[in-house]
C-alpha cells in the first residue's frame, strides 16, 4: 500500500495522518480499527490472518 493510500485510510478512520513515517502511521491505523499495533515486528509468523497490512509486514 502506497504512503498515500494510507493517508486516504487513516483519514476514513478519522485520523490525522500528518508527517509520520510510513510504520508507524500503518500502527495508528492498526489501533483505530482495533487490531494490535504490530506492524513490522513478527519474526517469520503472523497470527493475525485480518490484517490488511499482514503481507507487507512479513516481508
Amino acid at each position: 500500500m502506497t504512503l498515500r493510500e494510507l493517508q486516504k485510510l487513516a483519514k476514513q478512520l478519522g485520523l490525522n495522518p500528518g508527517k509520520v513515517r510510513k510504520a508507524e502511521l500503518i500502527k495508528a491505523i492498526q489501533r483505530a480499527e482495533g487490531n494490535f499495533d504490530c506492524f513490522d515486528t513478527a519474526k517469520d509468523y503472523c497470527d493475525q490472518l485480518n490484517c490488511l497490512f499482514r503481507e507487507d509486514c512479513l516481508k
